[in-house]
This record gives C-alpha cells, structure tokens and sequence, in this order.
C-alpha cells in the first residue's frame, strides 16, 4: 500500500506483532544548492511520539572526523532533536552516529534492535528528520504513522529547502 506524497497527516501501519519484527527504511533528499560557501548539512533521525517525545534515535549524521571532536559543537543546530534528546547524548553515539552526506538521494535502513518498533505501545508516532547546515538554515519533515497495523508499508512527505522528499517504508 503506497500513499501519495503530502504534509497532512498519514496513517502507516506497521509490523506490530511482538513476534513479528519490523525493518524501517528512511530515504531522505539534501537538495543542491547554488550558494557560495555550502556545507554538508547535520541531520537527526528519529521516532516520536504522540506526546512529541523521542521513542528512539536512529541517525545523527555530522562531521564525526573533526579534529578534537570539533562537529560535536554544531550538533545542538539541529535545535529540536537537540533539545528532546541530545543534550541529554554522549556523542559520539554507538550504532547512531555518522558521517555527515552529501547533496543527493540517501538511504538509511534500520533494524527492530535499533528502532524499538517492535516494543512500541499501539498509538500514533512520527518518523522526523531534521537538516541544518552551517551558513544555511534549518529544516524539519515529519512522517506520522500509527501502531499496530499489518503488511508493508510507504508514506512520504517533502520539505521546502533543506530537505526534498522523504520517505518510509516498512517491511
């Protein structure tokens, strides 16, 4: 079952079962920009609630190979997963940091261990990234699904400037 792009909300079922495991994959878009000094943004992936508190962090892609930890001070520009969950983080984060990536289509694919799907209560959740880029802005897309469902499913949204499309699907 595909639902069309759009920012309203999304109903995505999932794999709930607790004997049935769940595989999230996110693929997002960092559009190209025609500007004079453009840098890899920093981008947060992670599951929220209903209540807008983070379930689980999947990714925080930044510039982990700094000298002396240098990227970990930019990592707070990602101002609202910084605020529910990073500050509260020992970076580098085991399993969840990354490289920051380049303009271009990515995909990211997560297993149960890693996302919790599985152990999640049934109720309303949403899968948000959020970009920020040095000399540029900030941006924030948020996929909503709910639990319990059945089957595969994909839902999508876009942003606007620091993000393009982005996209789940559950197997």
């Amino acid at each position: 079952m595909k639902l069309s792009p759009s920012l309203a909300a999304l109903s995505l079922p999932l794999i709930s079962s607790g004997a049935v495991a769940a595989d999230l994959s996110v693929k997002f878009e960092l559009p190209q920009m025609n500007v004079a000094e453009y840098h890899k943004p920093y981008v947060a992936i992670w599951i929220e609630r209903a209540d807008q508190s983070v379930a689980s962090t999947l990714a925080v892609l930044y510039d982990v190979k700094k000298k002396d930890n240098a990227g970990e001070k930019w990592v707070k520009d990602m101002r609202t997963w910084w605020r529910k969950a990073g500050r509260e983080a020992t970076l580098p984060i085991d399993g969840v940091s990354g490289a920051t990536r380049a303009a271009g289509s990515h995909t990211m694919s997560f297993g149960p261990a890693r996302t919790g799907i599985d152990k999640l209560p049934a109720g309303d959740y949403k899968l948000v990234i959020e970009a920020a880029r040095e000399a540029g802005g900030r941006e924030l897309v948020r996929v909503p699904f709910t639990l319990p469902a059945k089957g595969k499913v994909a839902a999508s949204a876009s942003g606007k400037e620091e993000l393009g499309a982005v996209s789940i699907e559950i197997k």
